[in-house]
């Protein structure tokens, strides 16, 4: 099996661009990287919890993953 001895240059993080927040490209707001990835843990817990209670109330699990949906549909418009 060959293995890959080439290394990757190193990139300056001066030098990555970054957009403003609130910046806009072609009329679309730029998504918040940290936000959406915070929101979609949020979402995550909030649905595993959901799950824990199926066997014990399905109405309450019902509304707990109800409410995961919405947070998930929140976590797309970020």
């Amino acid at each position: 099996m060959a293995t890959y001895k080439k290394k990757l240059p190193k990139v300056n993080p001066e030098r990555i661009f970054k957009y403003p927040e609130g910046a806009e490209i072609n009329g679309q707001k730029i998504p918040d990287p940290k936000l959406h990835q915070y929101i979609s843990f949020l979402k995550s817990g909030i649905r595993i919890v959901g799950y824990v209670f199926l066997p014990f109330s399905l109405e309450i699990a019902t509304i707990i993953l109800i409410l995961s949906e919405i947070i998930g549909i929140k976590e797309e418009l970020v």
